[in-house]
């Protein structure tokens, strides 16, 4: 279909859309609370999803910079890029009145939020949109929720992945033909409100061990029923090698990440996110392996690998694919 087909076939364009839309993109130390933006780029697009323009800055982000095997960015490459208080406002030019719509909105927004945060500076962003959220409202039929995925897909080309700018022009380029197909199907938009940070303190957040919250303020929630994950488990996990899609991951403990998001991201990267531990179980994630949990009794005897939440998210960053696809069992019709 070719660009001018797409605009025609998107009218009539439904009058409750947005009237323009900010593609964010950020790369980061890490994806915990306390970790910092190191890059962020943003492509601005107008109701149609027709690019304006596009920005991109260093952050330095006054810390190690992380993963650097992951976005290239070294403490050398760093140290004379800007602070995130001095591109605040040209960050925020660029945001105002607008949807941020992000892959994983929920991360890049959580991450800038905690920037503006420490800035003391408002951020001017009321609503986001999340590609992954979308992709599934249009079922489209993608094997996973990668990025790469949503831009084969819709034949856009990455040429540097988890580089900011390029990650961002991706999305945009795969944004618009989403954008085109829900107004096609008259779809309402998976709109969700942001509601910025109001204070900020450095101290990251130290988990106690065995702490239960007073009552009225407890911190579980519901199960979800997440589908069956379409790989073969490939074993355990071994040190020094990437994670494969089917690995079956449980958590215990305190995380610093939402547990959700956390396990969210899990899933959408083809992991098996098990509740409990068995002689199956790939391996267990906690920030507090000594603890005389459950989860973690039966891991030191089943012999399971063992990872901090910090190092988990760093390989989760680059998932291997697995070799084939799991054969799903017999209907109840066949038996």
């Amino acid at each position: 279909m070719t660009m001018l087909d797409d605009r025609q076939t998107a009218a009539p364009w439904p009058t409750a859309y947005p009237q323009g839309y900010a593609v964010v993109d950020v790369e980061t130390t890490g994806l915990a609370r306390d970790d910092r933006i190191v890059s962020a780029a943003v492509y601005r697009l107008d109701a149609l999803g027709d690019v304006e323009d596009h920005w991109y800055t260093l952050v330095n982000p006054q810390r190690d910079p992380g993963p650097v095997w992951i976005h290239g960015l070294t403490s050398d490459a760093l140290e004379g890029a800007p602070l995130f208080p001095e591109v605040a406002a040209q960050l925020s030019e660029r945001l105002d009145g607008r949807v941020l719509v992000a892959h994983n909105a929920a991360f890049d927004w959580s991450m800038l939020a905690r920037e503006y945060a420490r800035a003391a500076v408002a951020a001017p962003v009321r609503q986001r949109l999340c590609t992954i959220a979308l992709a599934k409202e249009l079922r489209l039929p993608l094997p996973n929720h990668k990025l790469e995925s949503l831009a084969a897909h819709f034949g856009v080309v990455q040429q540097r992945a988890h580089h900011a700018l390029d990650d961002a022009r991706v999305l945009a380029e795969a944004f618009r033909p989403s954008l085109h197909a829900a107004a096609r199907g008259g779809m309402r938009l998976p709109l969700l409100e942001c509601r910025p940070l109001t204070e900020w303190t450095d101290s990251p957040v130290t988990p106690r061990v065995g702490h239960r919250p007073p009552r009225g303020q407890e911190t579980w929630r519901a199960s979800r029923k997440r589908p069956a994950c379409p790989y073969p488990n490939p074993g355990r996990y071994e040190s020094d090698k990437p994670l494969m899609q089917g690995m079956r991951v449980a958590f215990s403990g305190d995380t610093s990440v939402d547990r959700e998001l956390l396990e969210d991201r899990a899933v959408e990267a083809g992991l098996h996110v098990a509740t409990s531990v068995s002689r199956l179980t790939s391996l267990l994630v906690t920030n507090d392996p000594d603890a005389a949990t459950s989860k973690t009794v039966k891991a030191r005897s089943f012999g399971t690998p063992i990872l901090e939440e910090s190092a988990f998210t760093h390989l989760l960053r680059d998932v291997a694919p697995a070799r084939t696809l799991a054969v799903p069992p017999p209907s109840r019709s066949s038996e």
